[in-house]
C-alpha cells in the first residue's frame, strides 16, 4: 500500500533531518507517495507568504504530514509560529500532541519510559489577549488562557486509553491547581470523571513545578503524563534533555478523529547555528517517522525502526553516518 504524505522539510536542519527519515522508512520497506512544500521563514522572507490557504487545502488530502522544522532568525517572533505551526494544528484540529521518551539510566536518573499527553490546541495557545496603549508608558498586555470542557475531556480520555493499553497502567495529571484555580479545576474534574471509565489505570496528580523536579531526578515515577498545552511544551523539552537530548526528541500532533491528516516532527527547531553542517541529530525525525507510519497502520516496518534505533544507539558522527548506522541494523 503506498501512503500520501506531504513533506514540509523547513528551515535550518529541518531539510538535513527530514531526508535522513524518509530514507529509512524507504529503507524499510514503506512505500510513500510524497509531495514536498516550501514552507517556513525562508518562504516567508522571499514571498511574504506564510500558508496560503489552497496549501492547506491541498495538505488537507494527505495521508499524513511529515515536518522537520521551521522558523529563521531574519522573521519576528510569532509570525511562523502562530502562521504556520499553529493554525495547522487548530485547522486540521491535531488535538494531542504526543511525545514519547525512551532511555535506559544515566548518572541523571534511574531511566525514562514514558509519553506525554499535551493538549495541542487551547491554553494560552489559542492567541486570547491583545495590547492597550501599546508603545506608551501606560501599556496592558493580556494573555489568556483558553480551557473548554470538550478540549480537556478529549485529551484526557485520550490518555487514559494510552495508559489502559501500557503494562503499568498508570495516568499523572500534571498542572497547577493550587494557583490556576479556575483552568486546574476544569482539569481536574475532567481527569477524575473520565477515570471511572477506566478503573485499571492508577492515577496521581503532580504539579507542573514538582514534576520538573521528578523528571530530573526519578522519571521512573511516570508512565503516562497527561498536561495543558503551555506545560507539557515545557515539560516536553526538559524531557528530551533527561532522555538523551533534544535531538532525540520526537512528536505526533494527532487528530485521533482522523478526520484529515496527522502531523509528525521533531521538537528540536531549526537549529540555524549547525544548518548545513552536517552535524544534526536525525534521531527525533526517525523516530517522528515512526510514529507516522504506526499511524498509518504500518505498526510492523515502525517498530523495526525503533528497534534499529536501539541497537544503533551508540553510532557517532554527523547526520548522514547516524543515518547509516540506524538503515545499516534494519
Amino acid at each position: 500500500m503506498t501512503h500520501r504524505v506531504g513533506i514540509i522539510g523547513g528551515d535550518g536542519i529541518g531539510p538535513e533531518v527530514t531526508e535522513i527519515a524518509l530514507a529509512v522508512i524507504d529503507a524499510v520497506g514503506v512505500s510513500l507517495e510524497t509531495t514536498d512544500y516550501d514552507l517556513g521563514g525562508r518562504r516567508y522572507l522571499s514571498t511574504g507568504e506564510v500558508l496560503p490557504d489552497e496549501v492547506l487545502d491541498e495538505i488537507r488530502g494527505f495521508d499524513a504530514v511529515l515536518l522537520g522544522a521551521v522558523g529563521t532568525p531574519d522573521v519576528p517572533p510569532g509570525v511562523i509560529e502562530r502562521g504556520l505551526l499553529l493554525r495547522l494544528r487548530f485547522e486540521l484540529d491535531l488535538y494531542v500532541n504526543l511525545r514519547p521518551f525512551l532511555a535506559g539510566p544515566s548518572i541523571l536518573n534511574n531511566g525514562v519510559d514514558m509519553l506525554v499527553v499535551r493538549e495541542n490546541t487551547e491554553g494560552t495557545y489559542a492567541g486570547e489577549g491583545g495590547f492597550l496603549r501599546k508603545g506608551t508608558p501606560n501599556e496592558v498586555a493580556t494573555q489568556g488562557s483558553v480551557n473548554t470542557r470538550m478540549g480537556v475531556e478529549r485529551c484526557v480520555r485520550y490518555a487514559f486509553g494510552l495508559a489502559n493499553d501500557r503494562p503499568a497502567k498508570r495516568l499523572t495529571l500534571v498542572h497547577k491547581t493550587n494557583v490556576l484555580t479556575f483552568a486546574g479545576d476544569l482539569w481536574e474534574r475532567a481527569f477524575n470523571e473520565v477515570a471511572t471509565e477506566f478503573p485499571e489505570v492508577t492515577t496521581g496528580y503532580d504539579h507542573i513545578d514538582a514534576a520538573c523536579i521528578h523528571f530530573v531526578q526519578r522519571p521512573e515515577k511516570y508512565d503516562v503524563i497527561v498536561t495543558d498545552n503551555l506545560f507539557g511544551d515545557i515539560l516536553t523539552d526538559l524531557g528530551g534533555a533527561v532522555s538523551g537530548g533534544i535531538g532525540r526528541a520526537a512528536s505526533a500532533n494527532l487528530n485521533p478523529a482522523r478526520t484529515g491528516p496527522s502531523l509528525f516532527e521533531p521538537v528540536h527547531g531549526s537549529a540555524p547555528d549547525i544548518a548545513g553542517k552536517g552535524i544534526a541529530d536525525p534521531r527525533a525525525a526517525v523516530i517522528s517517522a515512526s510514529m507516522m507510519l504506526d499511524f498509518l497502520g504500518e505498526e510492523v516496518a515502525a517498530e523495526r525502526i525503533r528497534a534499529a534505533i536501539a541497537a544503533s544507539d551508540l553510532a557517532t558522527g554527523g547526520t548522514k553516518e547516524i543515518g547509516a548506522a540506524i538503515i545499516a541494523a534494519l
